[in-house]
């Protein structure tokens, strides 16, 4: 069980993804705590997430561990798991309202839009998609097998 949760077989190269999915997640959760009324507890309650006081700091908190634990190749597939259903609830509470240009499931459409839409959707939510496919990318190969302390522990726990 041990041996499967940190094993991978992906190249070398899969540092790149893990340094780029693992860094704006380290950046936006950081910038929840410097920008609470922007983007968290001010943001969540303009959106509808519920107990934004808590869910601010507690998601700014999650994005900063697990985007550290993917930069270093740390328990890479069980932080993506945290972070894909993370950037879910971004793109359910947040796009999904600017493709119907309504509200949806209780969450509100997000202040001071130009216009609502497809295309509005798609420029705004072009980083949740690209962080939500490298996401899926690490929790199907692994942090890769070089550059990771996956990769170390799952061949010392081989040998």
């Amino acid at each position: 069980m041990i041996r499967r949760l940190f094993s991978t077989n992906a190249p070398a190269s899969t540092v790149l993804v893990r340094l780029l999915v693992g860094s704006v997640f380290v950046s936006e959760g950081i910038q929840k705590f410097l920008y609470p009324a922007e983007l968290a507890a001010g943001l969540f309650t303009k959106i509808g997430i519920p107990a934004p006081e808590t869910m601010g700091p507690f998601v700014g908190g999650c994005e900063i561990v697990c985007g550290a634990l993917l930069i270093i190749g740390l328990l890479t597939r069980p932080a993506t798991i945290v972070l894909l259903i993370d950037i879910s609830v971004a793109i359910l509470s947040t796009k999904i309202p600017i493709l119907l240009g309504h509200g949806f499931w209780g969450f509100s459409l997000p202040p001071k839009l130009p216009r609502c839409g497809f295309w509005s959707m798609m420029h705004e939510a072009r980083t949740d998609f690209s962080m939500w496919l490298g996401l899926l990318f690490l929790l199907i190969v692994g942090a890769g097998r070089k550059w990771s302390l996956d990769a170390a522990i799952a061949s010392g726990s081989n040998g």
